[in-house]
């Protein structure tokens, strides 16, 4: 099973050492942001399943940050459990109803945090390990594979990103801009008709009994994967 991924945003350079030893050691693979300029871009290129987050950051307030994450869609599936030296109920309420899904104040022990990790994992965030079936096509994360009619194919690594992450979010469309943001990173500069080329290697994959239908053109717009017809690819 793949690791979960953390984000740890604390501009405290040894609380962050202390926490990104202790996940290491639980089996997590962790990320470190000291802002959330730095946590931005790691949210964009490295998606991670929860992030842990200060509520004392040096550019915006961790509280802030958690609230512009929670209206941005591309977040919809990243836990968020806020640190605090704040131990007042209210400021706990506040976190809460900013978004986060979880409070811890500090100071805490690493075997508090990591049980708090595990509980929101349980309860919400990603489901990176169970498989995704649309029409005829399986693809199972866990594995890194993906069939057709029972019938596995090959993908490039980065056929793999584009298909998972249409798969994931279906029925709508993402201009290329869009699709080279969230399936090659925000910091990888190439040019957007990369994107075509990459559509084409996939639908030249999924060409086994006409998979390659579900990934659409939208003229003037962009690419949707859906498992309805449309006269509009």
């Amino acid at each position: 099973m793949a690791a979960h991924k953390i984000l740890i945003v604390e501009d405290e350079q040894a609380i962050r050492d202390m926490i990104a030893f202790h996940l290491s050691r639980a089996g997590y693979e962790t990320l470190e942001a000291a802002d959330c300029k730095i946590a931005r871009r790691l949210l964009v290129d490295e998606q991670p399943d929860l992030a842990l987050i200060d509520w004392m950051l040096p550019d915006v307030s961790g509280l802030e940050f958690t609230r512009m994450l929670k209206r941005d869609e591309r977040y919809d599936d990243l836990s968020i459990i806020m640190l605090t030296a704040r131990a007042e109920e209210r400021d706990k309420v506040s976190g809460l109803e900013g978004g986060a899904d979880d409070y811890i104040t500090k100071p805490f022990s690493p075997r508090e945090l990591i049980a708090r990790i595990q509980a929101v994992l349980r309860r919400g965030g990603r489901s990176n390990e169970e498989p995704i079936i649309a029409g005829v096509l399986k693809l199972d994360p866990a594995g890194h594979r993906v069939a057709v009619s029972d019938r596995e194919i090959k993908l490039g690594p980065t056929e793999y990103r584009l298909l998972h992450f249409l798969l994931t979010h279906p029925d709508r469309v993402y201009s290329r801009t869009q699709l080279l943001d969230r399936v090659w990173g925000a910091n990888v500069y190439v040019e957007e008709r990369t994107v075509d080329v990459h559509v084409r290697r996939l639908r030249k994959a999924l060409s086994v009994e006409n998979a390659h239908s579900y990934i659409q053109t939208v003229r003037g717009a962009g690419y949707r994967f859906s498992v309805r017809e449309t006269v509009s690819s």
